[in-house]
Order: structure tokens, then C-alpha cells, then sequence
């Protein structure tokens, strides 16, 4: 059992069912749908081949939305703009018939005072650097610092600052009420910038009954330096390193993918590690030795997930791609797993007690399996967070959270009707669904973490069971 997850975007060339049939047969654990690519009707026709497959071959994929968020983008070009070192390119918030020579228009008219003299401005996140010289009300006069080819709308970051764009569009929220009549698992909010407009969205999910569970992706200068409220608002996060990079210093993401994760991990928040894991795979059948050790270390740092997007989204070896993930990731587990260390947080509260107790019991008796019951998940959740050798099979109270907690690192849940009269009752019926599937032989040690019945009331316990 791999205990990272693997996150696949699915994308023209795996959105058939035939394909996503083959990808979670090669091990993915929730597939992510790219809200700035496609219309709701083939997102909708995906989200249901996604479904089908889980309910005709008995797999548990969820399913994540991923916003567009604001961005700022060039205008249309007739054909693509050839630049040398030092040409001149002007950037309008005009709207002309027709547009001069070596002029192309933005979309945002705020850009204007969101830029000074002197700013590097980067074009698909750096393959053209264009430095601002001039600005006037409606332009901005940018010389090229690089040779390259620009064509249309190409998405614009400012080095080292963040626009100030409304963090959630109007074509968000009409991707969110989608994402709410679909009953998917996973929102992914893009280019949020503090916790203000994380607890903004959950305020709107709540009021619509919506279940869905919120990442947050951390992509910009904001979001960096405001990580840990962020963090702290959401449900899970994304270290989104392809903005993030065009934002920060390129030499400063492997530090800021660092501090994200040790916090998340501090906080017991699901972290996911994404951008150009595999960015090679898009066009050959075998990866660099740099994306095998990106891989490595993401691992290795205990990341809940690892994330592919254009590579099984349009890549040409989508299955390749995830079979050296999954490859990468069982073998850099294979290193640490026989690790005893245990960490959590606030073991002041009872449950995150529990989950700790549970955890240093199963690695010290080198138990099989750690066994949870969560209505919530939440239970679960702490127990992950904990790391430990053991694997957790969690057993939730409803569908939702048993497709929620495949975020979770080591986490295998299933979906089990709890008896509030006889906890003991569930617990022999997951047991006997564990070995029914071969995940439990005659003489495994578990660790259960469930309530059981004492003086007439039903209480949380941690049992070690030798399996007859």
C-alpha cells in the first residue's frame, strides 16, 4: 500500500472512461478536474465516467475542482509576436479595433498601478522576461530581456509582487455552484491570498449544505507570506510552484515548499506538492533524474500527495507518468518506513491523545494495521497526521468522508454504516471485510480506535486484537 497519494488531472487525453478506468487501476487516488480548461458539460461528462468507474469496479477516486482564479493574460495576436533583446512591447488596458504593431492588450485594467518602473514582468512564467521602463493611464512600455515568441493570451505575473485582483471571479463562483450540484469531494481555490476569503468560501459552502472540503493553493507572493493563516482556514493546501515560482525568487520555492509542509504537517492540514513533477513526460517515455528526485524529496518530506497535471492531462505517456510516480513514491517509502518517529502537534486534546496513543502502539508492537471508525474523518485524519508504519484503514460513517479522506497520507477508507447500539458489532464487521479482501490474515496484530459500550455509555478506546 502507498501511503502518498497521487493526484491525476484528467485532461483530453485520459477524459474517456476507458482512460480514467486505467488510471486508477495504476493507482490514482483523486482526479482533478482543470476549471480553466473545458465548458461544465464535458466537466460534468467526466465527473460522471469518474463515478462510474468507482461504482462498477469497486474503486474510491475523489474528485477535486480546480478554479481558475484571477490572472492577468495578453490579448489575441494574429499570429505570434517574434521578440529580440531589448524590442519594445507595449501592454494596454485599450480596447481598439485593431491593435499597432508590437502592442497587445491585457485584461486587467488595475494593472497599471499594479506595476513600477523597473518591474520584471513574466510571460508563462518566465519563458519571456519583459522589464517595465514607462507607464502612462492606459500603457504599459515593457523591453524584452529575453528572445522568444509571444502568442495569444499568455498568463502575466509581476516578479516579486502579487496583483491585486479579487481573489475569487465571477467565473469562480459560477465553477463553485457547479462543483456544489456535482457533489464533488475537492474545491481547489486559486491565487488565495489570506484566510479572509478562504473562511469567505466555506461561509458560501455552508449555507448551500455543501460538504465539499476547500484547498487552498499557495501560489503567489501574498499567499507565501501569509501561509500560515492560510494554512490554518483550510481544509488542505497546494503548493503550487509554477506561480509561486514566476512570483518568488526561483531559488527560494524549494525553501517556501519546505516551510509549507513542515507547518501543514505541524497542523495536521493535508499538504499536496504539485507542478512539473514530471513536466518531461509530456513528451518522452522516461523522466529526467532531477523529477525522479523532486519526487524523492516531496516524498520523503512526508507530502499527503503528489500532483501530475499536464502530463496525464495532455501528455503523450499519461500512464507512464503514473506508473513512475507510483514507482518513486513506493520505493522512497520503502526508506522511512521503518522509522518509530511520531509526530503530532496538541496532544492536549482528547482525541488527538488518542490518535497519538494509537500511533506509538502500532509501531511499537509493529502492528498491521491501525483500524479507525470516523464519522467525520476526523479521527482518521489525526492519526495520519501522526505518520505512522502502520496502515491505517479507516472505516467512515458516510460516502463523502470515505472519498475525503483519500487526501489523507496511509489513509484506505471504506465506506461502513456505523450501529450506535453495538459499537463492537461494526468493529467485527470491518474486520471481517478486511479479511474478506485479503487485507487481514489469522495472526496480524491491529490497533482499533472506535467507541466501545462501558457502564451504559458509549466511549472512545484504543484495543490491540490479534486477528483469529
Amino acid at each position: 500500500m502507498r501511503r502518498t497519494k497521487i493526484i491525476c488531472t484528467i485532461g483530453p487525453k485520459t477524459w474517456d472512461k476507458e482512460n480514467i478506468l486505467k488510471l486508477a487501476k495504476g493507482g490514482m487516488n483523486i482526479a482533478r478536474l482543470n476549471m480553466s480548461h473545458g465548458d461544465h458539460e464535458q466537466h460534468a461528462r467526466t465527473i460522471s465516467y469518474i463515478k462510474e468507474v468507482n461504482q462498477e469496479n469497486g474503486f474510491n477516486v475523489a474528485i477535486m475542482l480546480d478554479s481558475k482564479g484571477p490572472e492577468i493574460r495578453s490579448g489575441d495576436l494574429k499570429e505570434p509576436l517574434p521578440l529580440k533583446v531589448g524590442d519594445q512591447l507595449i501592454l494596454t488596458t485599450q480596447t481598439m479595433p485593431a491593435y499597432p504593431d508590437y502592442t497587445t492588450q491585457i485584461n486587467y485594467d488595475g494593472f497599471i498601478n499594479d506595476v513600477e518602473v523597473g518591474d520584471v514582468i513574466l510571460v508563462d512564467g518566465g519563458m519571456i522576461n519583459l522589464e517595465v521602463v514607462q507607464k502612462t493611464d492606459k500603457d504599459v512600455i515593457t523591453k524584452a530581456l529575453d528572445d522568444g515568441k509571444l502568442t495569444s493570451r499568455r498568463h502575466l505575473n509581476i516578479k516579486g509582487k502579487s496583483a491585486q485582483l479579487p481573489p475569487i471571479t465571477d467565473k469562480d463562483w459560477k465553477d463553485i455552484d457547479f462543483a456544489i450540484s456535482q457533489r464533488v469531494d475537492f474545491f481547489a481555490l486559486s491565487f488565495a491570498n489570506g484566510g479572509a476569503v478562504v473562511n469567505k468560501l466555506k461561509e458560501y459552502l455552508t449555507e448551500k449544505n455543501s460538504t465539499i472540503k476547500i484547498i487552498s493553493k499557495i501560489e503567489s507572493t501574498d499567499a507565501a507570506i501569509n501561509m500560515k493563516e492560510i494554512v490554518d482556514a483550510s481544509d488542505a493546501v497546494m503548493v503550487a510552484r509554477g506561480d509561486l515560482g514566476a512570483e518568488l525568487p526561483i531559488e527560494d520555492v524549494p525553501m517556501v515548499q519546505t516551510d509549507i509542509v513542515n507547518y501543514c504537517r505541524q497542523t495536521g492540514t493535508p499538504v499536496i506538492v504539485a507542478t512539473q513533477l514530471l513536466e518531461s513526460m509530456m513528451v518522452y517515455p522516461t523522466p529526467t533524474r532531477a523529477e525522479v528526485t523532486d519526487i524523492y524529496y516531496a516524498v520523503k518530506q512526508r507530502s499527503d500527495c503528489i500532483m501530475m497535471s499536464g502530463e496525464t492531462a495532455g501528455g503523450n505517456y499519461p500512464f507512464k507518468a503514473l506508473q513512475v510516480m507510483d514507482t518513486v513514491a513506493r520505493r522512497t517509502e520503502q526508506e522511512f518506513l521503518s522509522d518509530k518517529t511520531i509526530l503530532l502537534n496538541d496532544t492536549n486534546v482528547p482525541k488527538n491523545e488518542m490518535a497519538l496513543g494509537s500511533a506509538v502502539i502500532a509501531n511499537n508492537i509493529e502492528a498491521k494495521a491501525i483500524i479507525a471508525f470516523s464519522l467525520t474523518g476526523e479521527t482518521a485524519a489525526l492519526i495520519s497526521q501522526c505518520r505512522p508504519n502502520s496502515k491505517i484503514y479507516a472505516f467512515a460513517g458516510t460516502p463523502e468522508v470515505q472519498k475525503q479522506l483519500n487526501i489523507n497520507w496511509g489513509v484506505e477508507s471504506f465506506f461502513l454504516p456505523f450501529d450506535d447500539n453495538d459499537p463492537e458489532k461494526t468493529v467485527q464487521q470491518a474486520i471481517e471485510g478486511l479479511k474478506k479482501r485479503g487485507m487481514l490474515e489469522v495472526g496480524d496484530k491491529i490497533v482499533t480506535v472506535s467507541n466501545i459500550r462501558a457502564y451504559n455509555e458509549s466511549v472512545l478506546a484504543i484495543q490491540f486484537r490479534l486477528i483469529n
